[in-house]
């Protein structure tokens, strides 16, 4: 065997062919790329509080903005033991609430929604963009099942935090708005009696199905709108940001998409949470059961007028707000 040289092969050399056991080529590891990826990585990580601001932001005021439509979509939803014939439309409603109380009337229990939105949605983008981080691919991208799967997580997550107790008020709010002499002044007011009738539990009363809801909206709002983006975003430079006009129409459509998805749901939720549900429903899937059976499979989607109008101008609001102002906290977009 030839004498070998150290720095050719990277092994040490020996003469005899009988001393050499088993020679293997020293192999380097260049560290650099994983490093670069690696870092690459994090400086593309959102800060959290950044998330959270920005999501509590667009929340609260996608919240008041659209907060009429809530307001009426939750009427025409309840059916009372009192109720005869054709349930009231969404005209109806609207007319009768503005001659009885005015406008101030149309946003009774606005106050629960509002806090509770900026609160749900901050909780939302943030836990979005943590489920984002651990599901994307080694490229950094993330496909459309994996955004599907980022956002239920993030939606399940909201209805335990906030979405539950925020909406359980402010239903209830609603429901006693309906009374000749109600018996909540406020929010404030109001969740004390709600506590105190009914317990802690009062307040997260419908948690399965707000939990549904939540998670199918999410999971189908994100993924319709990252989907969406990803399209149009390819008609401009890289790393320009779309327009907020398409930025709105896009978050418009997915609230579109993610209202005929999940009505269903969320007229159990409103159910659920109402004021006679304790008496009235065993649990949520009897409601459905009650509901499909004296009310007929249409009662799923009543509501879905305001809700409609509420969800695309809030897809489009709370995007086009959320890519603004995290932008201007210096994180990175959905």
């Amino acid at each position: 065997m030839p004498n070998l040289r150290r720095q050719d092969v990277g092994v040490r050399a020996y003469h005899k062919p009988s001393d050499a056991i088993l020679c293997f080529p020293r192999v380097s590891v260049d560290h650099r790329n994983q490093n670069h990826m690696a870092s690459n990585k994090s400086t593309h990580q959102t800060n959290p509080a950044a998330a959270l601001f920005a999501g509590a932001f667009a929340g609260s005021v996608e919240g008041f903005v659209t907060y009429p439509t809530e307001f009426i979509k939750t009427r025409s939803q309840f059916r009372t033991s009192e109720t005869t014939g054709k349930p009231p439309g969404p005209i109806h409603i609207l007319r009768s609430t503005l001659a009885k109380d005015g406008v101030r009337g149309l946003y009774s229990g606005c106050s629960a929604l509002v806090v509770g939105n900026g609160l749900k949605a901050g909780v939302r983008f943030l836990s979005y963009d943590k489920f984002k981080s651990v599901l994307v691919d080694e490229k950094g991208k993330l496909s459309g099942p994996r955004s599907l799967l980022a956002g239920l997580g993030a939606g399940m997550l909201e209805a335990i935090l906030a979405v539950t107790p925020s909406e359980t008020i402010k239903t209830k709010l609603v429901n006693e708005s309906m009374r000749a002499q109600p018996r909540f002044s406020g929010l404030v007011q109001g969740t004390r009696e709600i506590i105190r009738m009914e317990g802690l539990a009062g307040i997260y009363r419908g948690l399965f199905p707000v939990m549904m809801r939540q998670g199918a909206n999410s999971a189908v709002r994100f993924s319709t709108y990252s989907s969406l983006k990803a399209l149009f975003q390819g008609n401009v430079r890289s790393g320009q940001q779309l327009p907020s006009l398409v930025t709105f129409a896009i978050g418009g459509v997915a609230g579109v998409v993610t209202v005929y998805c999940t009505m269903p749901l969320d007229v159990i939720k409103t159910r659920m949470q109402s004021l006679e549900a304790r008496t009235k429903y065993a649990n949520s899937f009897d409601c459905a059961y009650q509901i499909f059976k004296f009310e007929g499979v249409t009662r799923f989607w009543k509501g879905t007028t305001p809700r409609l109008v509420r969800l695309s101008l809030s897809g489009g609001i709370v995007f086009t707000v959320y890519e603004n102002a995290i932008k201007l906290l210096g994180g990175k977009s959905i």
